[in-house]
């Protein structure tokens, strides 16, 4: 839902209008009294990805003048508190992953610095942005990010030490929109920084013939395949650093420039290795698929997010 009202709201198309309504997620946003514990679960992480479809499907009904902008905006809303209030002081602090709270990891604090500094920048509400300074402070002491530069799963319980599991792509990128988006709200510099260092390692650790590459990706049937959701995170990886990247645009324009042929080569390499005569997208982007890639809603929607993010920071724009 978010990539499509993002690719929407990108080239000012209406091709999917009406799909916010007529979604599982927008028709829950329609309903006064939906009760959006149930509804997201007891994955934090997955009430973030929430928010940020909610939010996007609300930015496309104002930029159409469309009504019921105020409930999805309301609903992103009891969704964002629900996550911030399962912070507590274990390991120094950070979200727990789910509701049985036995594990802190990467990804769910990620979401909740990049839902803190975006909703600041929204709404202005100075809570968002103590959130989101408190987040950052927390994820840059916590030893989630490794020698190399790159994050990984999470932590121990008990020892609040970096498990040192699998440093997956889209634990670099979701990191990347909440620092450019607390960029944009304070002008700290060192938070360029600390992006700039995560996405070369991205680059550097994390591809292959210069291409993203998940560690359960295989050109050929070999080891433990990639699951629904590991099939999607290069694309999640390519769609927060175009957010990092129009967040620090106003004044790190050179930025783009630096990122730009690497993201044209994600979405050459998915054209040319991921994309078969039907037009689906496999899960496998770095090499000719031999029976290795996996052709899945997830992994179709993966290769469109990289494809909407070469549209906006490519090299021929």
């Amino acid at each position: 839902m978010e990539t499509l009202h993002l690719l929407m709201l990108q080239t000012g198309r209406s091709d999917f209008d009406g799909l916010a309504d007529n979604s599982f997620l927008g028709r829950n946003a329609l309903i006064p009294f939906t009760d959006w514990e149930t509804f997201t679960g007891p994955f934090f992480d997955d009430a973030g990805w929430a928010v940020l479809a909610l939010w996007t499907m609300a930015d496309y009904k104002t930029t159409h003048h469309q009504p019921d902008v105020d409930d999805f905006l309301a609903a992103a809303a009891i969704v964002y508190d629900l996550i911030a209030s399962n912070w507590d002081d274990t390991c120094g602090g950070g979200v727990w992953w789910t509701v049985d709270h036995t594990y802190k990891n990467a990804i769910t604090n990620e979401l909740f610095l990049t839902l803190s500094a975006q909703g600041y920048l929204r709404f202005k509400n100075e809570t968002y942005l103590d959130n989101a300074k408190k987040a950052w402070a927390w994820i840059e002491n916590s030893g989630m990010r490794n020698a190399e530069g790159l994050y990984n799963d999470g932590l121990v319980l008990g020892t609040c030490v970096n498990n040192g599991e699998t440093t997956w792509t889209y634990n670099q990128g979701v990191i990347l929109s909440g620092l450019g988006a607390l960029y944009a709200a304070t002008g700290n510099e060192t938070l360029i920084s600390e992006a700039e260092i995560t996405i070369d390692a991205t680059i550097r650790d994390l591809t292959v013939n210069g291409v993203l590459k998940e560690s359960c990706d295989d050109v050929v049937i070999e080891g433990t395949p990639c699951d629904s959701d590991q099939q999607i995170f290069k694309g999640i990886w390519l769609k927060h650093l175009q957010y990092f990247l129009t967040f620090v645009q106003p004044k790190h324009p050179e930025l783009a420039i630096k990122y730009s042929s690497f993201i044209d080569s994600q979405s050459e390499a998915v054209l040319r290795f991921a994309t078969d005569p039907q037009l689906d997208i496999g899960s496998v982007w770095y090499g000719k698929d031999a029976g290795g890639s996996i052709f899945s809603v997830q992994s179709l929607a993966s290769g469109i997010m990289a494809h909407v993010a070469n549209a906006q920071y490519g090299p021929c724009l």
